[in-house]
């Protein structure tokens, strides 16, 4: 470079503090102070991105959809160009998983998010109008003890999972280790064949008999049950492609829970007697199904089993056959063989009495066996 006297003008080194011919100090360019670091995003689990820049001594984190977006907003708002919403300042836990449950709303099935919603009235109350700033390791677990005194470790799990995601999304930096109740595992009872009988009989010429019959010789869901529209029946075979919740009409629970099964004689009678101007094939309530099938049974002088349990009988009776796991999947709509491993591997009770009979009788005789040929042996 050259030397910045103009009187000398000669050729210096780049790294130079003097001028070695003239002796001048070398000014050199300072950054602006208005130039500022440009900050970084990090993406988060959800997919959207977060910066977080400093703004009259308080931190502000922007959450984007993308990179590009996250960023340009930090800068606007670190240059002065645009002023931070109270979201982004001082947004309180309650606020961040309205705007959670919004961000999510296209993405979530309708009963997803109505369980989200339900979870935003009723959980944590001590927290939702804690600003995220506010919120701390001791806090958040003393909600969530509190919480685990009266309800479920299933529901307290759920209820922790929401507002982690949501704290995730909003305030990144923010670190919370919650030590939650542990799960407790659900014993299925699966009603015995004499109970199955006794469940048709029931049943038999009332209304309940089709949702019924549908869930317990066809494996069918509560939701999908209630979803069975007439176009969803062709000739003998029978189209699982939408389900019907309180909140409406929604996809299948997984990609595989779209099938086509066959439907059994009986069943194909019932439905052909069902109206053509009836919209669904079953329109009661999901209460109503629930309250029809309990009294049945109650009337009957059958045990009370959930409506679920019938799904789980369908299940245990192809195990019982010897139905392979891919195809029993395929039947029940499961995207894994998980459930059948975990849930419905359950024989029905007679049948594992009698296995379990067989199985101590082989190593009774073992052990009588060996208890005999010492006998001889002593004798000898």
């Amino acid at each position: 470079m050259k030397c910045k006297n103009k009187g000398c003008g000669r050729e210096i080194d780049a790294d130079s503090v003097y001028c070695k011919w003239c002796g001048t100090r070398q000014v050199r360019e300072q950054r602006s102070k208005n130039t500022a670091h440009t900050p970084t995003a990090r993406k988060l689990p959800s997919g959207s991105w977060a910066c977080r820049v400093r703004v009259n001594g308080q931190d502000v984190s922007i959450t984007r959809e993308t990179k590009e977006e996250a960023i340009a907003e930090a800068m606007a708002i670190k240059h002065g160009l645009k002023t931070p919403t109270a979201l982004e300042t001082n947004l309180t836990l309650g606020e961040a998983i309205d705007r959670y449950i919004e961000m999510k709303n296209g993405v979530l099935s309708p009963s997803t998010v109505a369980g989200y919603k339900r979870i935003r009235k009723n959980a944590f109350p001590s927290l939702m109008d804690q600003k995220l700033s506010a919120l701390s390791h001791e806090r958040v677990q003393r909600a969530v003890n509190a919480m685990a005194g009266n309800t479920s470790p299933k529901t307290v799990r759920n209820a922790y999972g929401l507002l982690s995601a949501a704290v995730g999304e909003f305030a990144p930096d923010l670190s919370l280790h919650v030590t939650l109740p542990q799960k407790i595992r659900t014993e299925i009872v699966l009603p015995s064949e004499e109970d199955v009988k006794a469940i048709a009989a029931a049943v038999a010429g009332k209304w309940v008999e089709l949702p019924v019959l549908l869930a317990m010789c066809l494996g069918l869901r509560m939701s999908e049950i209630r979803g069975l529209t007439h176009d969803c029946v062709s000739g003998s075979v029978l189209h699982v492609k939408q389900a019907l919740v309180d909140e409406g009409v929604k996809a299948p629970k997984t990609y595989t829970s779209d099938r086509y099964l066959t439907i059994p004689d009986r069943i194909m009678t019932i439905i052909d007697a069902t109206p053509r101007g009836q919209e669904y094939l079953c329109p009661q309530s999901r209460r109503a199904i629930y309250y029809a099938f309990s009294s049945a049974c109650a009337n009957a002088g059958i045990k009370h089993y959930r409506f679920h349990d019938l799904r789980h009988v369908n299940a245990s009776v192809m195990l019982k056959l010897g139905v392979p796991d891919k195809y029993a999947m395929e039947r029940m709509g499961h995207a894994t063989n998980n459930m059948l491993k975990t849930v419905y591997q359950h024989t029905m009770p007679a049948e594992r009495a009698k296995v379990d009979a067989e199985v101590n009788a082989y190593f009774s005789l073992i052990w009588q066996r060996n208890d005999n040929e010492k006998t001889g042996n002593d004798g000898a």
